[in-house]
């Protein structure tokens, strides 16, 4: 549906808080690029010239008719906002009316644009016989129809009006090219090199593509492909493309469904005042605003990957990559004690949320917003980041096995101890589930070296560290419950420092002189108090300033050793214990906890698929 191009009311131009920033050839891509998701594309194009400033983004989006084509570089000329309650509920990337305008006075502006079938001619297929009656301008608009099967070639001058208007074959789409960019203002190409900015170009694509993962994306520097993304089903299958040593089995996707904010009376009020405006006139393509909320999380599980540096710490809301302090020290928050010391997690986050409760208008680039509520999305990162790195069967799914495999497995497992983990009947014909693992079930088998735990689980065979289970097992419960027990003899340390004894005292251990370089402590955490070696664990618990590096250091010297020999029973209550922590996959050092050996590796390893086949000569 081809919207109209208008120049937005003076009181409208007045409420905008900034005008466009293009202060680079990354952000006239920005700019490019959002008008062509606005547009409904699915496969874009961006080629730079760097030396000859020049970009061209190419989409076959639905396309403009030659009268919008003429008005879209006009000051303050969109077909996204029309009136200042429009500004409430911003359901599109952009939505000023500036870009082009300033992309025109900034270099030379030329837009090639033909319109698309699905953006108008097979709406009023659909719809004329709804509107025939009703609407005065119909046999105009079926003249549209017919010219939108011409493609027309534009050229703007620095003011952004039309000043070549010519025919051209083009597939239906839209072709943006800005030559000579900022040549009227060389103090802006003086602090680019053409190396630095073709990497902003490659940035921008890729924090956009999270947010749009069914584009094709293609950058070219010339006429030379420098970076192809495919389109996938969410961010997850985006990722692995452009984050060098993320494999997609590296991630965990999860999403969760929100009820919307209902809206106030004066916003439905002004919502139906604008449908109805827009009923009159001509169908406008907007994005539809979402009838629900939701959170999208992409997360880079700590056992797996992790990075140097928070770079990949991405939020989006509403299909753009925002920066939200908030938001990001809720992610740091929710990996704290999973990654590695000094290394930081992968973690995308999209947020879908009702246009009311955003204000876009802060930010010239539209990168910082204001969120109306913003503890209550916190709190909702914090837990999907939660849900995302538990143990359960929302996260890990039943992995398949092969049909020739399974048939084979359920004939030899009449005779056998082992089930596939399909119900099977007795002689009276009843299901027999007493050997049968669930999803989330490990069975404790066996120890090797009494150091590993061999458990038994549903997709095959998991080998779990006990001494970092373990520790992880206690150092939640210490965070949940860190307590000081008064000890009759009183523990006495020695050679401390002045920094030591100031540490304890943070941790709530007040020590005394006990004599010449001693002194006693009188209160020990509940975990140390029937430890031989409690005067050395309190010791290192010196060196540490704060309350969290102290209950690290309290679990890993409270743990299983790595050595000790346990009973079966004593290794399944582990594994029942360490299952139900939040972050199961990591020691609170960051150490990973289990290695699981899936069935199907173990089929390949064995080569069962041939069981049926060539070595039967079948």
């Amino acid at each position: 549906m081809a919207a109209t191009i208008q120049t937005l009311p003076a009181e409208v131009i007045d409420l905008i808080a900034a005008g466009e920033v293009i202060d680079s050839i990354a952000a006239a891509v920005r700019e490019l690029v959002e008008n062509s998701l606005d547009a409904g594309a699915t496969r874009i194009v961006v080629s730079i010239w760097p030396e000859q400033w020049r970009v061209q983004v190419a989409d076959n989006g639905m396309g403009m008719d030659l009268e919008n084509l003429q008005q879209a570089a006009s000051a303050h000329s969109t077909s996204k906002i029309s009136t200042e309650a429009d500004l409430y509920k911003i359901a599109t990337l952009g939505f000023r009316g500036e870009a082009l305008h300033s992309l025109a006075q900034l270099g030379c502006l030329e837009i090639l644009s033909r319109q698309n079938d699905w953006g108008l001619g097979n709406f009023w297929e659909n719809r004329e016989s709804l509107v025939e009656e009703t609407h005065p301008n119909l046999p105009l608009l079926r003249a549209k129809v017919e010219n939108a099967k011409s493609g027309w070639r534009v050229v703007f001058n620095s003011a952004g009006e039309a000043v070549e208007v010519e025919t051209v074959a083009i597939a239906p789409g839209t072709v943006v090219t800005v030559a000579n960019l900022f040549g009227n203002w060389p103090v802006r190409r003086g602090f680019l090199a053409p190396t630095q900015q073709m990497r902003s170009v490659q940035f921008i694509i890729q924090q956009i593509a999270l947010c749009h993962p069914q584009v094709n994306w293609q950058l070219r520097q010339g006429n030379t492909p420098c970076l192809h993304i495919t389109p996938g089903s969410t961010a997850q299958q985006i990722l692995p493309q452009f984050v060098r040593g993320l494999r997609l089995s590296d991630l965990q996707h999860l999403k969760v469904d929100l009820p919307a904010v209902p809206e106030s009376n004066e916003s439905s009020e002004s919502l139906v005042k604008t449908q109805l405006v827009l009923s009159q006139t001509e169908p406008s393509y907007q994005c539809p605003m979402p009838d629900f909320q939701s959170l999208e999380l992409v997360i880079g599980l700590p056992d797996r990957c992790h990075r140097r540096r928070p770079d990949w710490v991405k939020i989006g809301v509403n299909r753009r990559v925002v920066r939200s302090p908030e938001l990001e020290q809720a992610i740091f928050s929710a990996f704290a004690r999973t990654c590695p010391r000094d290394r930081y997690p992968v973690c995308f986050v999209h947020l879908q949320i009702s246009p009311s409760q955003i204000d876009w208008n802060r930010h010239p680039a539209k990168v910082e917003i204001y969120l109306h509520d913003p503890s209550f999305w916190q709190e909702q990162v914090s837990e999907a980041i939660a849900r995302a790195l538990h143990l359960n069967e929302e996260v890990l799914s039943q992995p398949p096995i092969p049909d020739r495999v399974g048939k084979l497995l359920k004939a030899s497992e009449q005779k056998s101890l082992y089930d596939v983990g399909v119900p099977r009947q007795n002689d009276g014909g009843e299901e027999v589930k007493n050997r049968k693992i669930g999803l989330m079930e490990l069975r404790a088998i066996a120890q090797v070296h009494n150091t590993y735990i061999v458990a038994e689980h549903s997709s095959g065979m998991w080998l779990v560290e006990q001494h970092i289970a373990h520790e992880r097992v206690l150092y939640e419960q210490l965070c949940a419950n860190w307590q000081l027990i008064s000890v009759q003899k009183p523990v006495i340390l020695s050679q401390l420092s002045a920094l030591q004894i100031e540490n304890l005292s943070r941790l709530g251990l007040e020590v005394e002189i006990f004599g010449e370089q001693l002194w006693a402590a009188r209160e020990v955490p509940n975990l140390l108090v029937d430890r031989d070696d409690c005067a050395d664990a309190l010791f290192e618990l010196s060196k540490v300033a704060d309350l969290q590096a102290a209950q690290v250091a309290t679990a890993c010297r409270s743990a299983i050793r790595n050595g000790t020999p346990l009973s079966l029973s004593e290794m399944q209550n582990l594994l029942n214990e360490w299952q139900q922590t939040r972050n199961p996959r990591t020691c609170p050092h960051g150490r990973p906890i289990y290695f699981a050996l899936e069935e199907s590796t173990l089929a390949r390893i064995f080569r069962r698929s041939w069981v049926i086949g060539k070595s039967h000569g079948i």
